[in-house]
């Protein structure tokens, strides 16, 4: 547990919502890193105990990785059978002081993936949208919103319809096809 002034919180408390609300698919952020003036933490017991939690539940976690070193507390805990083999990872590119949201970082990330799972990735700012292009081409899947930018481009500020919308034609443009919701439930192993 943290001391005081630090808003850390324990693994029961932060999958709570998880365990009450029962999402098809919610996030496990994996590791520790630093942001620019904070820091968040991740120990290894901690994801193993919000894993579990997040099982019990009956919720398939999304394994977001920051960095390398993400990838491989997600592989431990798939070798300890706390996370399934099918496993959902998300590539988290451009979060200060994660990964950099270049080509040749989503490329070691991508290479460091255990055989046979699904991913994803995102960039965040202006690597948004070549991060949507980069996962393309790759044949990962791709992830925009708010969350990530606020911009459709430079002074233009978007929506979610906007950056969807530019995701879209960027993925159609490449050759890749978008799912519906159905598909994607297969895909991912939600049903």
């Amino acid at each position: 547990m943290g001391g005081p002034g630090t808003d850390m919180i324990s693994a029961a408390e932060r999958v709570a919502h998880i365990e009450k609300i029962k999402p098809e698919i919610c996030s496990l952020d994996c590791g520790s890193f630093n942001y620019a003036a904070t820091a968040y933490v991740a120990t290894m017991d901690m994801l193993r105990e919000s894993a579990v939690r997040i099982r019990r539940a009956g919720v398939k976690p999304e394994l977001e990785v920051f960095e390398l070193g993400h990838i491989w507390q997600a592989k431990q805990l798939m070798a300890e059978n706390i996370v399934d083999k099918d496993a959902f990872f998300q590539l988290c590119m451009g979060i200060p002081y994660g990964a950099e949201g270049t080509t040749a970082n989503m490329v070691a990330m991508h290479q460091a993936l255990p055989p046979g799972v699904v991913w994803g990735a995102f960039g965040i700012g202006k690597q948004e949208m070549p991060m949507v292009a980069q996962s393309v081409i790759m044949g990962g899947n791709v992830r925009v919103g708010l969350e990530d930018n606020i911009y459709l481009e430079k002074g233009v500020l978007a929506d979610n319809a906007d950056l969807v919308n530019r995701a879209k034609e960027i993925v159609e443009r490449l050759g890749a096809r978008l799912l519906n919701a159905d598909q994607a439930r297969k895909k991912l192993k939600l049903t």
